[in-house]
């Protein structure tokens, strides 16, 4: 239809030259308390979140009285309610609305959860565009792709442009267009699916709160109150801490992220490693235990409160010579694809991609990805499970690890600082994602993400099983020698300190899948 319609300038050969990528990291409010914290020897500045804050919410607010979700994917159902909820503790008089499409299915979803016309807080999407002071564009990337001229003709003077993605600008920048200048335009960008944004915040409500993650980016600051806005809208969704980046450097890191460790290459290595332990003569169960059991249940569990290396050093001496063996074979081939898309995502070249399936998505819908005999067995395994016995399989681990590690070498070489290369590497994917995994298996994580993320996953989960099946686990079986550089490297990282402090600032809440929640998670038939 007409919102995936888009400019053939879109598919026009670009340039492939990476983009560069410079965080900024180093900003002041007046309103919330910055602080420095130490990242592995280098210095950063952040903002912790809380609910103790919310009573700063009306300054960080001022001069918005109307602000419009636009669209009801996977984040503006959870930001929508979080900033109402926030809003209202806070005694603001600012009223949140929600956009969406004339006829759009999602009016019934919102109506359930408390907004409506009848009290003006539902409507057409251009219509609440046109009311608001701040427009938070929650519309899928192909749909801002395609209506972007439309929504920014339809903003009033002054108004404010929110993101939750730098995807927009990467797509201006490659048909050569740019913001209109009067607006400003700031981004939060929390580090996981909008159903993980909202039940974290439900559960932290008895503990001066718990959520995501989010980074912030003041890309165009025209009323000079643009920075205390994005800490604002942060601090309402519940973020524990807040950091600075620039709207580039977040694509170029979160859309890589998603094919990487977030989504795609964690279901590739589950992939691969449950064909590998059945040739090895398991069970089919025992291998969906030792691979993405091993991973959900218990490798995640202690990288999310002691670090990466703690899975390493709980290890014993023998155990530890299974997982430097995996490690070894895997960094490099896992380091190749990830380097790749890397390039395919700061070269624009993803972005292209994602908009082109936008374009076909009505003759080829998204289809499962849980059909297989893996996810089949991963059904009647959690039927059985018992939580407190998973087991840790220390070759599952390295190759874990190893592809982890990969992803953060590949984000610090291109020049990203520690906390978006943690959060989008690291704590995403430990407190966000493998706990959806974990409940419910890799369609329930990935399909309740983005529909760029969903698709890129779709889309590089079989390099990654492919390679590790082809390079390094041949590697393994043909007694390749454990390469000592590759695993002092890890075992020196810098970047163990920065997950150290990262977890230092993790609410105490873990995310309850099962629980009741406000929150709508999505499952393809």
């Amino acid at each position: 239809g007409a919102i995936l319609a888009t400019s053939a300038a879109a598919f026009a050969p670009a340039a492939v030259a990476p983009r560069a990528v410079t965080a900024v990291n180093s900003f002041s409010s007046e309103i919330f308390d910055v602080r420095t914290v130490d990242m592995a020897g280098t210095t950063e500045q952040i903002v912790k979140g809380g609910r103790d804050l919310f009573p700063l919410l009306p300054k960080a607010f001022e001069g918005i009285k109307e602000v419009g979700v636009i669209g009801w994917g996977s984040q503006a159902p959870a930001q929508a309610q979080n900033l109402r909820d926030s809003l209202d503790e806070a005694g603001c008089d600012i009223k949140v609305r929600i956009g969406l499409r004339e006829g759009s299915s999602s009016f019934e979803e919102a109506r359930e959860v408390g907004f409506s016309e009848d009290a003006d807080t539902l409507g057409e999407m251009f219509d609440i565009i046109g009311k608001s002071d701040l427009v938070m564009l929650l519309i899928s990337d192909a749909a801002q792709a395609a209506l972007y001229k439309e929504v920014f003709a339809a903003m009033k003077p002054g108004a404010t442009l929110g993101l939750s993605h730098g995807f927009l600008l990467g797509y201006l920048e490659s048909i050569g267009e740019s913001f209109p200048e009067d607006m400003d335009v700031i981004a939060v960008c929390p580090k996981g699916m909008g159903p993980s944004v909202r039940r974290l915040y439900e559960q932290g409500k008895e503990v001066n709160g718990a959520g995501i993650n989010a980074s912030f980016a003041v890309h165009q600051d025209t009323s000079g109150k643009a920075t205390e806005l994005a800490l604002g809208w942060g601090v309402a969704l519940g973020s524990p801490f807040m950091f600075e980046t620039t709207l580039t450097s977040e694509y170029c890191s979160d859309i890589y992220g998603e094919r990487g460790i977030l989504l795609g290459a964690v279901h590739g290595i589950v992939e691969s490693l449950y064909r590998r332990y059945q040739r090895q003569g398991m069970s089919a169960e025992k291998a969906f235990i030792e691979s993405c059991e091993s991973i959900t249940g218990n490798i995640v569990k202690i990288i999310s409160t002691q670090g990466i290396k703690a899975v390493y050093d709980g290890l014993n001496d023998d155990d530890k010579k299974i997982f430097e063996e995996a490690y070894s074979a895997s960094y490099m081939p896992a380091k190749e694809i990830l380097q790749e898309i890397y390039d395919e995502v700061s070269s624009g070249n993803e972005i292209r991609t994602v908009i082109m399936h936008g374009k076909r998505i009505e003759k080829f819908p998204v289809g499962k990805i849980d059909g297989t005999d893996t996810w089949s067995v991963g059904e009647k395994v959690r039927e059985s499970r018992d939580e407190e016995n998973i087991p840790l399989n220390p070759f599952t681990a390295g190759v874990y690890v190893a592809t982890m590690m990969a992803q953060i070498d590949v984000l610090l070489e291109a020049g990203h600082p520690y906390s978006e290369v943690v959060n989008e590497s690291v704590i995403e994917a430990v407190d966000s994602l493998c706990p959806y995994m974990h409940y419910r298996g890799v369609a329930f994580m990935v399909d309740n993400c983005s529909f760029t993320a969903k698709t890129g996953s779709r889309k590089w989960a079989p390099r990654f099983d492919y390679i590790l099946d082809q390079l390094a686990y041949t590697a393994v079986d043909n007694g390749k020698p454990v390469n000592q550089d590759i695993i002092s490297a890890f075992k020196e990282h810098k970047v163990h300190e920065a997950v150290t402090a990262c977890c230092e600032l993790r609410p105490t809440v873990d995310i309850s899948v099962g629980t009741a929640s406000s929150t709508k998670e999505i499952v393809i038939e």
